[in-house]
């Protein structure tokens, strides 16, 4: 037995309130290592008596990657309280016990030692890491308003270039506006969507809003107050939720803050809301706009022009509590998403959280970072991450070729593991943004393969997200390039493409209980035929998928009435062919 492998820590992903009454516990150990797992558990003030243990409860492995197995359980305590450790048994008969002191012989002069118990002193429900409900059950859809709609041509700025006349640069503007997305609610409603993410729209010095002027005013080319607020009601009536992208970690270059920094160096009554490490605040420009050396000052990469904020000065954090403030109260937003989210420091976020949920109920927090988040996801930050390091495993295996396929499931087990429950019921599965190439670039113009990557995304817990005119198979390389004028020509749109997302949207709607909240279970991994086989299960229902991933057609034996969803499949009676890069969602 590899006993250095075995691994728990309470009060963590490892153990958690999941409900009021539930908890969650989870063990790690060595792969193929153990026969079998069981808790031990009991009350911490009764487990010195001969009968105060509870029934031991048998762990269920779970998940596994390369190096572990996961295994898991959950039970109630009458008292909301718990002390609990592990009996794991090896193949070749072995018996250890495992607590808070570490592994020892499963003898009874250990089990009887109290302090060798790990603890839950209390099932406290202020703890308990809360997920708003709703989400789970929304398909969110990314918009860049400068690229998806002119609505209005009075307000745009000048030098604007005629809609999609070109491919963009980093300097162009093409006219988008609130306007233009108030036009095209219709779209969203047809499509399914019932979530709508806006990168920055507030006043800001460039096309993409990220180098904010002045975070209380709606940037003029964009509209103004009144119709950001037209725009949201609209969106309610319509089921539709309203996320807003906060930029904290920086401000623009043009605001009146840092320019007065600029003027009066360490005079300025701002020097300290940003990070100068030298007065004057000067830069060495770059390769271009957005490049710079010998900086004086902090900045967002090397971005000149985004100098960073110290979140840790109370002037900057009374400022910016009361801007995350004032869009839920006037506008009623449902969510903020956090933009460079794991460079401003935690102090910070947890006031931030505090401030929302105070402010709305069930509000959504999300934040952008690309990396393994367990820091931000404890319950007093963070409700979710844009889920690039789960879905990184994905487009890896599926798209580029760069891994192998025991090794994506390995990655997606790996995170899944990372974060509780709640957490992963609402992770923000993104497969291509406005940091990224598109999909469908990445795929080398192979529609078949984006539909089985978008459906085999579709099956993961968390929640999908689109970007916008993916759903018409637009194309993109890295920005700028993917942040394209929105195809509204009905010649240049993919038809096929947009009723594909349509049935996969209508799919996660009508399986929403079951893909959130289901295990997820690795029914056939091989590497030699190219086959995953997943199904999604709960007590009242299962969802499985089957994917070629590789190069040979392959048969299948299957009913049509349980067929949901597929793509490439070849079926006689109950004898089907699923070609290469096709799959078949069965129900």
């Amino acid at each position: 037995m590899n006993t250095a492998a075995i691994y728990h820590r309470p009060d963590s992903e490892f153990a958690y309130l999941y409900t009021k009454e539930t908890m969650h516990l989870r063990l790690r150990t060595a792969r193929g290592d153990l026969k079998g797992v069981s808790l031990l558990f009991g009350d911490p003030y009764l487990i010195h008596q001969v009968d105060g243990f509870e029934t031991p409860v048998a762990m269920t492995r779970y998940l596994t990657t390369n190096l572990y197995d996961y295994w898991v359980c959950e039970v109630n305590a009458k008292f909301k309280r718990l002390s609990y450790g592990f009996l794991l048994q090896g193949y070749d008969g072995t018996e250890v016990f495992y607590g808070d002191h570490g592994v020892f012989p499963f003898a009874q002069e250990f089990l009887e030692m109290p302090n060798n118990y790990f603890r839950m002193p209390y099932f406290h429900e202020v703890d308990r890491f809360k997920a708003p409900e709703w989400v789970k059950g929304t398909v969110w859809y990314q918009i860049f308003p400068e690229r998806f709609a002119n609505g209005d041509p009075t307000n745009d700025p000048e030098g604007t270039l005629p809609w999609g006349s070109k491919a963009p640069d980093r300097q162009d503007f093409f006219g988008g506006d609130l306007q233009g997305v108030l036009d095209h609610l219709d779209h969203f409603v047809e499509l399914g969507i019932n979530g709508l993410y806006f990168c920055p729209i507030f006043e800001a010095y460039s096309n993409h809003k990220y180098d904010t002027i002045d975070y209380l005013k709606v940037d003029p080319a964009f509209g103004d107050a009144a119709l950001l607020k037209q725009l949201i009601d609209e969106c309610h009536k319509r089921g539709i939720k309203v996320m807003l992208d906060a930029v904290f970690n920086h401000m623009g270059d043009v605001s009146p803050q840092w320019q007065d920094v600029v003027k009066n160096g360490a005079d300025s009554q701002y020097a300290d809301w940003f990070h100068v490490n030298q007065f004057p605040a000067t830069y060495t420009p770059g390769n271009d706009f957005e490049d710079a050396k010998d900086l004086t000052y902090d900045v967002f990469a090397f971005t000149p022009h985004m100098p960073k904020l110290n979140t840790a000065n109370p002037e900057v954090q009374d400022y910016l509590l009361k801007i995350a403030k004032y869009w839920i109260e006037e506008f009623d937003i449902d969510a903020w998403r956090l933009d460079v989210a794991n460079e401003v420091d935690h102090h910070f976020w947890k006031k931030f959280r505090q401030v929302c949920d105070e402010t709305k109920d069930d509000f959504y927090i999300l934040g952008e970072i690309w990396h393994s988040s367990q820091s931000w996801l404890q319950g007093d930050e963070f409700h979710a991450v844009m889920n690039y390091a789960y879905t990184d495993a994905i487009m890896e295996f599926f798209v580029k070729g760069q891994i192998p396929m025991d090794k994506m499931v390995s990655e997606i087990n790996s995170q899944l593991m990372l974060y509780r429950n709640q957490t992963n019921q609402i992770q923000f599965n993104v497969l291509d943004s406005h940091d990224t190439p598109r999909l469908l670039t990445l795929a080398k113009g192979d529609k078949d393969l984006m539909k089985q990557v978008v459906a085999f995304t579709y099956l993961q817990p968390g929640v999908p997200c689109i970007y916008y005119g993916d759903e018409y198979s637009m194309t993109g390389e890295m920005d700028p390039d993917c942040r394209k004028c929105m195809v509204w020509e009905p010649e240049e749109q993919d038809q096929d493409m947009f009723a594909f997302f349509k049935v996969m949207i209508q799919l996660r709607k009508d399986w929403q209980p079951l893909l959130s909240e289901g295990d997820l279970l690795w029914d056939e991994v091989s590497e030699t035929d190219g086959i995953i086989r997943l199904t999604r299960k709960t007590s009242t229902g299962t969802l499985t998928g089957i994917f070629n991933a590789g190069t040979v057609t392959y048969d299948l034996t299957v009913a049509p009435d349980q067929i949901l969803v597929e793509n490439l499949l070849s079926l006689e009676g109950k004898t089907g062919q699923l070609s290469p890069k096709g799959f078949v969602l069965l129900g």
